[in-house]
C-alpha cells in the first residue's frame, strides 16, 4: 500500500460503509477542539414534594467533527441532556460549555445567539403548514442572512440531496411523514451549523432515506466544516456512522465507548480502492497500528522529490496537491497520499499541503513491514501493487 498509492493515484470521495467497532485508546481533545464539555450535570423536574431528579452527575466531552450516538431506554434522560446542551432548558447544577460558551451563564439573548449555531432535528417536525417545503427551509436562512440567490440555492440544493427535488413547492399536508422529516432535516442543516443535535432523526425514514441523511451528517463531520453531531436514537443503523456511543440508564451516563479512532480509521481504510476486498480482520490490524497526527492549515505534509517513509490517510479536513508548483487536485476523507519509497526507489511525486486543519492517520514503515510479515493477504496485495508500479515505469 504505501509504495503504490500517491496523491495522484487516489480513490474517489468517500461514502460510509460498515465500520469496525474495535476499541482504541484515543487522545483527549484539547479545550479548543471541544464542542461540548459537561461536568457534574444534575437536573430536576417539579418543585417541593413533587420534585424528581432525572439527571445525576453527568460528565461528557465531545470534540469537533465527532458523530456521537446517545442510546438508552425511554426515560433515561437522553432528551433532557440534549435540550440542556441546546440551551433549550436552563442549567440547574453542574457546568456545561457548548461551542466555547458557558451555557449556565447565558441570558435569554445569549441562548438565542448560541442556538443560531446549532441545527436541531426533533421527532416533531414543527413545519409551517401554510409554507411549502422550500419556504420552510428558506425561512431558516434568515437567521444568518446572506444574498437571496445564495440562500435560495442552498435551500433547494439540500432538499434535492435529500430526495425532495420534485417536492419543493409541496405543502407539509401534501408530504408523507418521512418527507416532512427530511424537510425538517434540511431546515436544520441549511445554515451550516457548528453543532447538530438530533432526536431520533431517522425514525420516520425508510432505509434508503435514512442512509442519505446519515451520509450527509457524516460528510459535514468529515469535511471542512468539522460539524459535531450528537444523535439520540434507538436506530441500530446509525451505529455504523458513529465515532462514539454514549449509553444512559436511569439519568446517568453508564458507558462512553471511545471507538472514535478505530471506527474512523477502519472506515477510511475501507474507502481505498487498493484495499477493496481485504477482510475486516486485515483492515482492523492496519487500523490498530496507525497513529493520529493533527496538521494545521497551510502546513506542508509531504514534498515532491523527497524520500518517503510513511503513508497518510485523511481522517478529516482537506489537502491540496501540487506538482512542479502547479495545482493538481484536492483530497478528502478516506483518500491517501505519501509513499514508502524504499520499496521502489521512486521518490515522492507530489507536494501535499493542508488546505484546512486536518486529522491524518499514519502508517509508518516499521509497522507496514510487520503487517506484511504477519498477514498474507496484505502482503499479496502489496506485491501486486509493486508489480503494477514497476510496469508503469
Amino acid at each position: 500500500m504505501p509504495d503504490g498509492p500517491t496523491a495522484d493515484n487516489h480513490h474517489g470521495r468517500a461514502t460510509d460503509p460498515e465500520a469496525s467497532q474495535t476499541l482504541l485508546a484515543v487522545a483527549r481533545p484539547t479545550a479548543k477542539e471541544l464542542a461540548i464539555r459537561a461536568e457534574g450535570v444534575n437536573y430536576w423536574f417539579g418543585e417541593g414534594d413533587a420534585r424528581s431528579q432525572v439527571l445525576f452527575d453527568n460528565s461528557l466531552e465531545i470534540g469537533r467533527g465527532e458523530v456521537v450516538i446517545m442510546t438508552g431506554p425511554s426515560g433515561s434522560g437522553k432528551t433532557t441532556l440534549l435540550t440542556l446542551i441546546g440551551a433549550l432548558r436552563r442549567m440547574q447544577q453542574g457546568s456545561l460549555a457548548v461551542l466555547g460558551r458557558d451555557v449556565s451563564q447565558l441570558d435569554e439573548r445569549g441562548a438565542v445567539e448560541l442556538r443560531k449555531d446549532i441545527g436541531f432535528i426533533f421527532q416533531s417536525h414543527n413545519l409551517f403548514s401554510s409554507l411549502s417545503a422550500m419556504e420552510n427551509v428558506r425561512m431558516a436562512t434568515a437567521l444568518k442572512g446572506g444574498p437571496v440567490r445564495e440562500m435560495n440555492e442552498r435551500s433547494a440544493g439540500l432538499l434535492e440531496q435529500l430526495g425532495l427535488g420534485e417536492r419543493l413547492d409541496h405543502l407539509p399536508s401534501q408530504l408523507s411523514g418521512g418527507q416532512r422529516q427530511r424537510v425538517a432535516i434540511a431546515r436544520a442543516l441549511v445554515n451550516g451549523p457548528a453543532l447538530v443535535l438530533a432526536d431520533e432523526p431517522t425514525a420516520a425514514l425508510d432505509a434508503e432515506s435514512g442512509q442519505i441523511v446519515l451520509g450527509l451528517l457524516r460528510k459535514l463531520a468529515d469535511g471542512m466544516e468539522r460539524t459535531t453531531v450528537l444523535i439520540v436514537t434507538h436506530d441500530q443503523r446509525v451505529i455504523d456512522h458513529a465515532d462514539r456511543v454514549v449509553s444512559m440508564m436511569g439519568g446517568r451516563i453508564i458507558n462512553n465507548s471511545m471507538t472514535r479512532m478505530a471506527v474512523r480509521i477502519t472506515r477510511a481504510l475501507a474507502q481505498s480502492e487498493i484495499l477493496k476486498g481485504l477482510n475486516e480482520a486485515t483492515l482492523t490490524k492496519i487500523a490498530n497500528v496507525m497513529t493520529v497526527e493533527e496538521r494545521k492549515k497551510g502546513e506542508t505534509i509531504v514534498s515532491e522529490g523527497e524520500p518517503g517513509d510513511r503513508y497518510y490517510l485523511i481522517g478529516s479536513g482537506v489537502a491540496e496537491v501540487t506538482r512542479g508548483g502547479a495545482y493538481q487536485e484536492e483530497l478528502y476523507f478516506g483518500e491517501g497520499f505519501g509513499r514508502i519509497t524504499s520499496f521502489s526507489g521512486r521518490r515522492l511525486e507530489n507536494t501535499v499541503r493542508a488546505k484546512t486543519d486536518m486529522e491524518l492517520y499514519v502508517l509508518v514503515e516499521p509497522d507496514f513491514r510487520r503487517i506484511m510479515e504477519s498477514d498474507q493477504t496484505f502482503e499479496s496485495r502489496v506485491r501486486s501493487l509493486l508489480m503494477a508500479l514497476n510496469t508503469s515505469q
